[in-house]
């Protein structure tokens, strides 16, 4: 294959621990290569992370920097920040929880940014269908009309800290039960029935998020591939149908889901020629030396969309953000609906 075969495309890959070792700096040298996501292992306290940041600054200053700090149990750095609530419990808070999801969103994206971080992908705009194994209470609930909303409200909250938001998992995980992670999840239903449920949110959303990463589910009825490996979903239904202009971020294709579609090479290559624009490879060293490899091989070309999403804010690394009196007006709102 030749590079003209496919759109722009970058890798987003991770690092082994708290600094970064010599195999990864030579790992993030390459151009290839234009986003980190970092993992609890990576992440002991804020002034460490800021450290971290700044060696890979000091490689690579155009790199997109990922975490998922959603809150509840999807939290990656813990220690010197607010353990914010899983997103499941903001709906609890009644006529004020879109003030509480603007809130929330700001404190984590305001905390994320003074550790240098560009995004945390988030909002989650999965329905929660009493069925999936790994969406549970990520998600805002199980209206999609009140999920739009308070997604809306959230991402209010992100860019006001001056962070950029990206919506998951496209078009929506919450109806297949298996974990993604560790299995390949099927949703059987006709393709009426999920973009008229739970595909809405994506849909009412769509000119508002920067980012969106579609979910490593096959749906059945529609295409046999996984939607991050199709071109009817990426292309025909977000880019066409919903208008998206934003980066499509592909889940990890290291993880279970993502093996039906063969070896990393041709993972890579499926992803791309879908339509994704930054190609996640987490949790797997070998792996993702051996995508590197091929796209270098194959004269990919360096993807550059996704720097849209770079943060001044995070640039700054501003350490001093609670003693702004907006912070103290959110956290004392999310203390009043116990969700501190």
């Amino acid at each position: 294959m030749t590079s003209d075969t496919f759109q722009q495309a970058a890798l987003m890959l991770d690092v082994e621990g708290l600094w970064l070792t010599h195999e990864d700096r030579q790992l993030l040298r390459q151009p290839e290569v234009g986003g980190l996501i970092l993992f609890a292992r990576n992440c002991a306290h804020p002034e460490q992370v800021r450290e971290l940041v700044r060696s890979i600054r000091q490689l690579r200053p155009d790199m997109l920097l990922a975490i998922d700090q959603e809150g509840g149990r999807v939290q990656r750095l813990r220690r010197g920040v607010l353990r914010l609530p899983a997103l499941g419990r903001i709906a609890g808070a009644g006529d004020q929880a879109e003030e509480v999801a603007e809130a929330a969103a700001w404190l984590m994206a305001t905390e994320m940014l003074a550790c240098g971080i560009d995004i945390s992908f988030a909002p989650v705009l999965d329905l929660e269908r009493g069925r999936s194994q790994v969406i549970g209470d990520r998600s805002l609930g199980a209206d999609p009309v009140v999920v739009t909303r308070l997604a809306s409200a959230y991402i209010r909250g992100l860019n006001a800290a001056g962070m950029a938001a990206t919506g998951k998992h496209f078009p929506g995980h919450g109806w297949a039960e298996a974990d993604s992670h560790f299995a390949i999840p099927e949703d059987e239903r006709a393709l009426a029935e999920i973009s008229g449920c739970d595909m809405q949110p994506f849909a009412a959303l769509a000119r508002q998020l920067a980012g969106i990463m579609p979910a490593h589910v096959i749906y059945s009825a529609v295409d046999s591939q996984p939607a991050g490996f199709s071109r009817f979903w990426l292309q025909q239904v977000l880019r066409s149908e919903l208008g998206f202009s934003g980066v499509i971020f592909s889940d990890d294709l290291s993880m279970a889901g993502a093996h039906v579609a063969g070896e990393v090479p041709q993972r890579i290559d499926a992803a791309a020629s879908a339509g994704c624009d930054m190609l996640l490879f987490c949790n797997d060293r070998s792996g993702a030396e051996q995508a590197l490899v091929h796209m270098q091989q194959q004269g990919y070309i360096p993807g550059t969309g996704a720097q849209a999403l770079c943060s001044p804010a995070a640039r700054a690394a501003d350490s001093q953000y609670r003693n702004q009196p907006r912070w103290q007006r959110a956290v004392h709102l999310l203390k009043n609906h116990h969700l501190l």
